[in-house]
């Protein structure tokens, strides 16, 4: 529990105080971002606002997660070792997006092929490796399972998982993507689903088979470590928005919203919690379907469902303010938090 408080602590005063540091760097070269020209108006204020900050979150979130365990003397575990790689690895696909965009002054970056590849790349030597590292109990990472609440069902092969892993990793870091279009809107809605972990891993630490052998238990490899990471990356992502509030003094770019989106996913996994996670990322979902729903509807009928998608910016379009948006998607992230909280908890209800 030391580790998961002195983690979070570490990584929100790096973020905290890290951030106007890179603010400064980032003006002074330039960095600012372009904005779309199809996209709201009231946008164009917001052209030449520093972006890539989300390079703060991921180094806030590694060194908290290195201080906790030096502190703390508790050693580093694989799981959490391959959930920062993850996140690592798609923050620096999203920093090579976001470099692009700044040094062409335009709001298309990396091609989506190429992004996907890069998502791909990462997510692929990720789910090899989840499969790899047995513990003293012969427990690894994850398995080649699906999972809602843990494991379930026959497994369903190596190559059929790296797969799922790959589509479950680009889903939810494209995901977070397109609902980072508002200030403060995708950093607040992804510190809830990473409190979310942190309970949960705390929860199968309690209740790990090793320790507690009965049914309801759970064969996950290091639940605590996962609740040590979500804290890290919590952290960070506190630090990170008390400057990406409204009116945001910089913002996380593809940087951290593909880095927050493999984190998430990460956990999802190394939790063996994969389904669990698009009830508590409920509102990544809904935004996701937003897009879906819109470019289905265009292709076929010709006409939009919404004024314009992401569906935040629909809002934004009929005249809603940016705060209240942002306040009230909160509101729906907690929502589904609430629900997938009480789903997972209430399993033990029935024992």
């Amino acid at each position: 529990m030391r580790t998961i408080i002195i983690t979070g602590m570490v990584s929100l005063l790096c973020a905290l105080f890290g951030t106007p540091v890179a603010i400064r760097i980032l003006k002074r070269r330039g960095y600012g971002q372009p904005i779309r020209v199809e996209g709201p108006k009231t946008h164009e204020t917001k052209r030449g606002t520093p972006t890539m900050g989300g390079a703060v979150i991921v180094l806030a979130s590694l060194v908290g997660y290195v201080i906790g365990h030096v502190t703390t003397s508790d050693a580093m575990t694989v799981s959490g070792v391959l959930v920062l790689m993850l996140m690592t690895g798609l923050g620096l696909v999203g920093f090579i997006d976001d470099f692009i965009k700044i040094y062409r002054q335009t709001s298309v970056g990396l091609r989506s092929g190429a992004k996907l590849a890069g998502q791909a790349v990462v997510g692929a030597i990720f789910a090899v490796e989840v499969l790899q590292h047995p513990n003293g109990f012969a427990i690894t990472p994850a398995d080649a399972s699906l999972s809602f609440l843990r494991d379930f069902g026959p497994t369903i092969g190596v190559l059929p998982f790296v797969i799922w892993v790959v589509i479950l990793i680009a889903g939810f870091s494209n995901a977070v993507n397109l609902t980072d279009g508002l200030d403060g809107l995708a950093t607040g809605a992804t510190v809830q689903v990473l409190a979310a972990y942190v309970l949960i891993g705390i929860w199968q630490e309690r209740n790990d088979c090793s320790n507690f052998l009965a049914p309801p238990c759970y064969s996950v490899r290091d639940p605590l470590d996962m609740a040590v990471v979500a804290a890290a990356v919590l952290g960070a992502c506190f630090g990170f928005l008390w400057w990406n509030a409204p009116k945001a003094e910089i913002f996380m770019g593809d940087t951290g919203s593909l880095a927050l989106g493999g984190v998430l996913a990460g956990l999802a996994i190394c939790t063996k919690t994969q389904l669990l996670l698009l009830l508590l990322g409920g509102l990544f979902v809904i935004i996701t379907l937003s897009v879906i729903i819109q470019v289905a509807s265009f292709k076929t009928t010709g006409k939009r469902v919404f004024k314009m998608s992401p569906l935040h910016h629909h809002f934004e379009m009929i005249g809603w303010s940016d705060t209240t948006i942002v306040i009230r998607f909160w509101l729906i992230c907690g929502l589904c938090i609430a629900l997938g909280l009480g789903l997972f908890y209430a399993e033990w209800l029935q024992t």
